[in-house]
């Protein structure tokens, strides 16, 4: 700020007779004693500040999170899971042997998968052509192929992953994270999102919503590489009215007025989680920037992620080329981000604004649509991993790749694969994970999960991301509406089988 005398420590200072004095407090002595590197919080108790959790439930064996979602529902069949049974009988009649509800009626004859597969790793992992840049870290990956939903419909599928539940009004997966083990750079969010650069998925901003948890929880979006990536955190550019002084005068008259608003109304959480969000938009507007800044980043660096060419526009049809450069953009940006201490990270591939189609939901084409999407997420999933492991991070990183259902093994339109709820694949890597595996098979098609007895659930999936970060599931609870409400409601068994 241009004006010394009315500084943000005497914004804070002026809240202390308020509703957030103790937080803010709290953080004025983490000023005075000077700031933490990143993750140093995280080190012994592993709770981070702001945490609710006092202690871990068991030793963990991950800190950070990264979860790739890809909107619109992409096709194990066509990318990771392989069938032999697919490829005998392409084109003849579909016949499932029992009554099968399609979303759009899309049973048409069975379909092989639209690209050949190969092996990669030590391990043998089966991988289709666009995503042969995961064939380099197969030996992390682990697969699970049994992964059941409950509904063929993308809105409440989507949340169901996101949230753990399929209505609206219910934190997403990274909010939990932060509220139960807090953040480990104050500087930075503790749970960021990254959407699709053309848009939100479905649902938007319920997918990372902090609903009835407190506010500072939520998912702060941030569009790497736009020239506004974080909405908000400077003045407009028209303000040109606005002076260092004129702001920080704002912020005290702000922080009086919120002071007396408190003052009338104890208890009441939500200004509380405000004052919160705008001592973090002052932190954020020196760390945030940085952290976005790829120009410090060495030329190895920039190849492996493919960014180390970046064309100055591309074709108004969807490529490979462009997917790259945006999904492996926000691919690094996340790098970036963890190392400086941020918790839970959403990557997300796909939107929801319809035709000309630009997500995974390929009804009308497979290799049109999966052909570019996949090629640029393997690419920027692969350097990431690679990334990684490299700096020592893999080992204490998680990272998910979902979706919120999979793709029919009939074909619709000749080209296209309709909504299947059934059964997809799911894989995970990194913070805990036995790498190179396979867990739950799906039956000769990919309609099912060959045990229809025991399938993976959501559920199971978020447990087992719980449990590696410390967290017993079914611990991580808060009252709300008369319920003990948490991630898993009141399902999930970790997946014992994937861990290292």
């Amino acid at each position: 700020m241009e004006d010394r005398n009315i500084s943000r420590r005497n914004w804070i200072e002026s809240l202390g007779q308020g509703f957030g004095g103790l937080v803010l407090g709290a953080m004025l002595d983490r000023d005075k004693a000077g700031a933490s590197a990143p993750g140093d919080q995280a080190a012994g108790s592993g709770i981070g500040s702001g945490g609710s959790l006092g202690a871990l439930h068991h030793r963990p064996k991950a800190k950070r999170v990264v979860q790739l979602f890809m909107a619109g529902a992409a096709s194990h069949l066509d990318l990771f899971d392989f069938k032999e049974e697919l490829v005998k009988r392409h084109g003849q009649e579909s016949d499932f042997g029992e009554p099968v509800e399609a979303f759009q009626n899309g049973l048409g004859p069975w379909l092989k998968p639209v690209w050949d597969f190969k092996r990669y790793g030590e391990s043998g992992r089966l991988l289709s052509e666009p995503v042969s840049e995961l064939g380099k870290v197969a030996d992390e990956l682990a697969f699970v192929h049994n992964v059941v939903g409950k509904t063929g419909v993308h809105s409440q599928a989507t949340l169901l992953h996101a949230t753990g539940f399929q209505l609206p009004g219910f934190p997403g997966m990274g909010a939990w994270v932060s509220y139960g083990l807090g953040s480990l750079n104050d500087n930075l969010p503790t749970f960021v999102v990254f959407p699709d650069h053309r848009g939100l998925a479905s649902n938007g901003t319920k997918n990372w919503d902090s609903a009835f948890l407190p506010a500072q929880h939520s998912g702060t979006v941030i569009y790497p590489g736009s020239e506004n990536p974080i909405a908000d955190l400077r003045p407009h550019k028209s303000g040109t009215y606005i002076t260092g002084t004129s702001q920080a005068a704002g912020q005290v008259l702000l922080a009086e007025l919120n002071a007396r608003h408190a003052q009338e109304r104890s208890g009441d959480q939500r200004l509380e989680s405000r004052i919160r969000s705008y001592e973090l938009a002052a932190r954020m507007q020196l760390a945030a920037p940085e952290s976005l800044d790829f120009s410090q980043e060495p030329e190895h660096i920039l190849k492996l992620y493919g960014l180390d060419q970046i064309p100055g526009a591309f074709e108004k049809e969807i490529n490979a080329q462009e997917e790259t450069v945006h999904f492996s953009r926000k691919c690094l940006a996340a790098r970036r981000m963890l190392e400086r201490g941020v918790r839970f990270i959403q990557i997300w591939s796909g939107n929801d604004n319809g035709f000309p189609r630009r997500n995974w939901d390929s009804h009308e084409d497979i290799q049109r649509d999966h052909g570019p999407l996949s090629t640029g997420m393997a690419k920027g999933a692969a350097a990431l991993i690679q990334d990684l492991k490299q700096r020592g991070m893999l080992e204490d990183t998680l990272i998910l790749w979902t979706t919120e259902f999979g793709r029919m093994p009939s074909s619709q339109g000749g080209r296209g694969r309709d909504h299947n709820p059934y059964c997809f694949t799911n894989w995970l890597c990194g913070g805990g994970i036995r790498g190179g595996v396979s867990y739950g098979p799906s039956d000769a098609f990919g309609y099912k999960p060959l045990d229809r007895e025991n399938p993976t659930q959501v559920y199971d999936i978020h447990a087992t991301i719980l449990h590696l970060l410390g967290i017993d599931h079914t611990k991580l609870t808060v009252r709300h509406n008369g319920i003990d409400r948490r991630l898993t409601d009141v399902h999930g068994h970790v997946l014992t089988e994937l861990l290292a």
